[in-house]
């Protein structure tokens, strides 16, 4: 595939943990605000948790595909925990259904950084392991997604410089998001440069310098400079938009739909 854009499910509800029967009003929204995919976490899913091919059903009608599915991962002493081993064993099998839709993992975000290399070097570990048994055993891609809280385990330039350094190329991904990217005080632009490699899926979402969630297009990340480093290194995946702003949550449908306008009026046309 070229280039295309979607919405992650953490528009809509921002919680990975917090279960809902979502799954229709995402889709109703992503094709209404002009969008081609979902990515969305598995606590989601809702009524298509057991019916994948429901759920392909679903999307083909409305013209638009699976993009990713989102499980969060600790990876304590360097491994999956059992439900994650678990989760991890049947979505590769729900996956199969999907041609092309990928794994995306972030990075559970801690109450400390206690340990800090440590706990990085355990993350990148159990990541790089998922990664080959994805590929290796199922031919699923997978792709961390770092997410820059305070005491995220992956905040700081140094931080993700350990990450680069020792994610293994040939099985797991990196997932930027260009809003916890700014957060952590990094120049989007300069990071997705940096990381081309490894880049195998995108999260945009808008912030200030102050570390507050904007708008699209009112905060200080350049989406059009990010794309364009894109497009000119040929990166073929999804570009998958979000909004953290607290609007979000009373008029989701409207904040989809203002999502799409941008990506018609600013975006669009790079990716052609």
């Amino acid at each position: 595939m070229a280039i295309d854009f979607g919405c992650q499910g953490s528009t809509w509800v921002l919680d990975y943990d917090v279960e809902a029967d979502m799954m229709d009003q995402v889709m109703e929204d992503v094709k209404n605000g002009g969008l081609k995919g979902v990515d969305v976490q598995i606590s989601l899913l809702g009524k298509y948790k057991e019916a994948p091919e429901r759920l392909k059903e679903e999307l083909d009608k409305k013209g638009l595909q699976l993009a990713a599915l989102t499980i969060p991962h600790a990876f304590v002493d360097g491994k999956p925990s059992q439900k994650e081993k678990e989760l991890e064993d049947y979505y590769f099998e729900y996956l199969k259904h999907f041609p092309g839709a990928i794994m995306n993992v972030p990075s559970r975000v801690e109450s400390s950084r206690d340990n800090l290399l440590q706990r990085q070097k355990e993350i990148i570990k159990g990541a790089n392991e998922l990664g080959k048994r994805a590929l290796e055993e199922h031919g699923i891609t997978t792709s961390i997604h770092p997410i820059s809280y305070k005491t995220s385990y992956w905040r700081f330039k140094e931080d993700y410089e350990v990450l680069f350094e020792g994610l293994d190329p040939r099985y797991m991904g990196y997932t930027p998001d260009a809003g916890h990217i700014l957060f952590g005080d990094m120049n989007p632009v300069e990071i997705f440069k940096e990381a081309l490699p490894l880049i195998k899926h995108v999260h945009y979402k808008d912030a200030s310098k102050n570390n507050e969630w904007m708008k699209i297009g009112q905060g200080d990340i350049d989406f059009v400079q990010c794309t364009e480093v894109l497009k000119k290194n040929d990166y073929d995946g999804w570009i998958i938009l979000e909004e953290e702003t607290g609007a979000e949550q009373s008029n989701t449908s409207q904040v989809i739909a203002e999502l799409g306008d941008y990506v018609q009026n600013n975006l669009k046309s790079i990716v052609k």
